[in-house]
């Protein structure tokens, strides 16, 4: 377990901020510079993704085969004091990539009360309590350096910070697609400063403003939405698509008919695809399109 003194993540959080300053997004010696040490994810490299229950390490990891796993930043930290999980996975020779809400704030979170009523907007729909958050706002960017800096110290090699898509959903806030642009931009380049890799989630709107300062693609239901295409550009430059489908049957048995479908689809680029079949919940169960299924162990 490794406590984190304050004055560390003060003077992290100040030294990423200062950073950031002097960042451009039209600096081209800094985006060429992604330090060499930073992990870069493969295109078709499989995965696992668990983001509702904290990892249960007590019992064999499976699938063992599977070398990327996606979780939970705060819940598989003890909110950011215990890094014994993620070493683990270490241990066992996988990558971790570590998830956050970016763009929304969540009240269960422990770093809620450095949100202010001006950095808020309207609340999800279907998530009590959520709400988007204005990403031009210097506190809501201040509490980003920090987690990103969280992740860097729990030794996460990637983030996959979430919700950067409100300009396509009523946010309250007036965001448009240039925010988000300029939000994925500050975020890579904080990342950058501890070597870790990030993940642009959804927002495929998006994806080709940001595809040189990310290294991979998290995206749901495209091919349920009929929006795989978006991804044409990003996989032909090599870099992963990880993606995420919820058929029925999913934490049980999902039909050879839905696999296919959901594996396979109509648009351009699915098979390149690093695809898994999950529940709604994020939980350890999971298919993958070779109809191999496993359950991840996890906390009840």
């Amino acid at each position: 377990m490794k406590t984190i003194p304050p004055s560390l993540t003060i003077g992290l959080a100040t030294f990423a901020g200062v950073c950031h300053g002097m960042i451009s997004r039209y600096d081209t010696d800094f985006w060429a510079s992604i330090p060499v040490e930073t992990w870069k994810p493969v295109l078709g490299a499989p995965w696992q993704i668990v983001l509702s229950n904290t990892l249960n390490l007590s019992e064999t990891v499976v699938p063992s085969t599977i070398q990327i796993f996606d979780i939970d930043l705060f819940d598989n930290t003890n909110d950011g004091i215990d890094d014994s999980a993620i070493n683990t996975l270490h241990g066992l020779g996988k990558k971790v990539i570590c998830y956050f809400s970016a763009g929304t704030f969540e009240p269960e979170r422990p770093d809620a009360s450095r949100f202010e009523a001006a950095d808020m907007g309207k609340e999800l729909p279907d998530w009590p309590g959520e709400k988007w958050l204005n990403l031009n706002s210097k506190n809501v960017r201040s509490i980003m350096d920090d987690r990103i800096a969280l992740a860097a110290r729990m030794g996460c090699d990637a983030i996959d910070p979430d919700n950067v898509d409100a300009y396509d959903n009523d946010n309250g806030l007036g965001l448009k697609e240039a925010d988000s642009i300029s939000f994925v931009e500050y975020l890579a380049a904080e990342a950058y400063q501890y070597n870790m890799a990030i993940g642009l989630k959804n927002a495929g709107a998006i994806i080709d403003d940001v595809q040189d300062v990310v290294h991979f693609a998290v995206n749901e239901q495209c091919v349920d939405q009929k929006e795989c295409k978006v991804y044409t550009k990003f996989l032909a430059s090599l870099k992963p698509v990880f993606h995420i489908e919820y058929p029925a049957g999913a934490g049980k048995s999902v039909s050879e008919k839905d696999r296919k479908l959901n594996c396979e689809g109509s648009d351009v680029g699915i098979p390149n695809f690093s695809t898994v079949l999950k529940t709604e919940d994020l939980d350890g169960w999971t298919e993958y399109c070779d109809g191999t299924v496993v359950t991840t162990a996890v906390e009840r």
